[in-house]
C-alpha cells in the first residue's frame, strides 16, 4: 500500500479525468481552431472547460484564459500587465514568501528598470496589511501576493489586501497566485477585487502541463507569447485541449463536493492517534527538518501553523481515512515517502529516551512531576516560546508544563 502525503507538489489524477483525456487523444482529437467535424467537437470542450472554471470563479467565461500552468499564468499576469501600464507607473509590489514564479519574474522586472518591493511576514508566515498600506505608494501598478503558501501552508488576508488596494488607488491591478489555494477554497475574484488569478491543473487531481489564468475584462494587459493569436490574441498556441478539458473536470469534481471533503480532511487531522502526544512531538520534529531554516526564525506559534499546513499535508480522498495509522507508523510514512532519514533517525533517538525515563520512573517510583527539579534550564540567550517541547522531557508544551503562571 503507498500512502502519499504530498499534494502540495502535485495529485494523482483523478481516473475520470484520465479516461477523459484519453477519449479526447485517441477519438476526438481535433484542433479546436479547425472548421471540420474534429475541430468542432474540440472546441466544444474548450468551451465546457471555459463555463465551468467560469462557474467556480463567479466570472465571465471571457475573462478565462487557459495556459501551461502556474508559471506561465504568473508570468503572463505580471509582465504582461508590468508592459502594459509601465507609463502609469514602474512599481511593483509582492512579498518575499512568493513562489519562485513570481520572485525570479520580479526579479526578471527589476533589471528592465522596474521597482520592486518585498513586503516582509510575521512569524506564522502572514503578510501584515500595515506593510502593504506603507509600501504603496503613487507609482504603484501591481501587488502580486499568493493566496497559499506552498511551503506552511500560511493563508494570506487576499480579501482585506484587495479591498484596501481599491479603496487607496482603484488603478492598481491585484494578482493573486492561487495555485495552492484553489481546490481548497472557495475563491471568487469579483468580490474579492483579485483583478488577476493564476492556478495549475496538476495541484487539484488535474493532468500537469496545464493552468488558467483568470483576467477581469477591465484589465490592460499584453501578451508575452505571438504566434497564431489564439484565446483572442493574449496567448497564442494550439489549445491544449485533452489537458484543458481534464483540468476543467477536476475543478468540477472537486467543488462539486468541497464541503464534505474538507470537513472530512478537518475530521482526519484533528482525529485522536493511538499516541497523539508523540505525534505532537514528531510534528515539530518533520517541521524543524523539512522547512527551511529562514522559515523557523519567522515562525513561533506551532498550534497557527499547524492550522495553515493541515490541508497542504493530507490528501483528498486518501486511504489513511481507512487505515488507522498510529503516529509513528503515519510518520514513517511521512519520512519514506520524501526520503527524509535523518528525521527518522531523530525519531528513534525520542522514542528511546522516552522509553528509557519510563523504564526508570517505574523502577525508582518517581512520577513526571518529580523529574522537573532536573529539568535543564536553557540559556537565558535561548528563548522559549509558549508551543515549544517542555525542556523538561515531560512531552508537553512549555505553557502547559513549566511555563504555567
Amino acid at each position: 500500500m503507498e500512502v502519499y502525503l504530498d499534494n502540495s507538489a502535485t495529485t494523482k489524477c483523478f481516473d475520470e479525468v484520465a479516461e477523459l483525456m484519453t477519449r479526447i487523444m485517441c477519438e476526438d482529437y481535433g484542433n479546436p481552431s479547425s472548421l471540420h467535424r474534429k475541430g468542432v467537437q474540440a472546441e466544444q470542450y474548450i468551451r465546457y472547460a471555459k463555463e465551468t472554471v467560469a462557474q467556480i470563479l463567479k466570472v465571465n467565461e471571457k475573462e478565462i484564459f487557459f495556459t501551461s500552468g502556474g508559471t506561465e499564468s504568473d508570468n503572463l499576469a505580471i509582465r504582461g500587465c508590468a508592459y502594459a501600464n509601465c507609463r502609469a507607473g514602474r512599481h511593483l509590489i509582492t512579498t518575499q514568501i512568493e513562489h519562485p514564479a513570481v520572485l525570479k519574474t520580479m526579479k526578471h522586472l527589476e533589471e528592465e528598470g522596474f521597482r520592486v518591493t518585498y513586503l516582509p511576514v510575521d512569524r506564522t508566515g502572514c503578510v501584515q496589511l500595515s506593510e502593504l498600506h506603507r509600501a504603496i505608494t503613487g507609482e504603484t501598478i501591481l501587488v502580486s501576493m499568493m493566496h497559499t503558501n506552498n511551503e506552511v501552508g500560511t493563508l494570506q488576508p487576499v480579501s482585506e489586501a484587495g479591498l484596501m488596494i481599491k479603496q487607496m488607488n482603484p488603478r492598481i491591478l491585484f494578482h493573486v497566485d492561487a495555485v495552492q489555494g484553489f481546490g481548497k477554497f472557495r475563491i471568487h475574484p469579483k468580490k474579492m477585487n483579485i483583478d488577476l488569478l493564476s492556478v495549475s491543473g496538476h495541484k487539484i487531481h488535474g493532468p500537469k502541463g496545464v493552468g488558467f489564468l483568470y483576467v477581469d475584462e477591465k484589465v490592460k494587459i499584453k501578451p508575452i507569447v505571438f504566434g497564431g493569436g489564439q484565446q483572442s490574441g493574449l496567448r497564442s498556441g494550439t489549445d491544449n485541449v485533452p489537458g484543458i478539458a481534464g483540468m476543467a473536470r477536476a475543478a468540477e469534481m472537486i467543488y462539486g463536493d468541497l464541503d464534505r471533503e474538507r470537513e472530512r480532511l478537518y475530521e482526519l487531522k484533528e482525529a485522536e492517534f493511538p499516541n497523539s502526544e508523540m505525534l505532537r512531538e514528531l510534528e515539530r520534529v518533520f517541521l524543524l527538518k523539512v522547512i527551511d531554516r529562514k522559515w523557523m526564525d519567522h515562525i513561533d506559534d506551532m498550534d497557527q501553523l499547524r492550522q495553515g499546513i493541515g490541508l497542504q499535508a493530507f490528501a483528498q480522498r486518501d486511504p489513511l481515512v481507512e487505515y488507522k495509522l498510529s503516529g509513528y507508523e503515519m510518520f514513517s510514512a511521512m519520512t519514506s515517502s520524501i526520503q527524509e532519514e535523518t528525521v527518522r533517525i531523530l525519531l528513534h533517538v525520542r522514542v528511546e529516551e522516552k522509553a528509557e525515563r519510563e523504564q526508570v520512573a517505574k523502577v525508582t517510583g518517581t512520577n513526571k512531576d518529580t523529574s522537573l527539579a532536573k529539568a535543564p534550564k536553557k540559556r537565558e540567550s535561548e528563548k522559549i516560546y509558549p508551543n515549544d517541547p517542555c525542556p523538561c522531557g515531560s512531552g508537553k508544551k512549555y505553557k502547559q508544563c513549566c511555563g504555567r503562571k
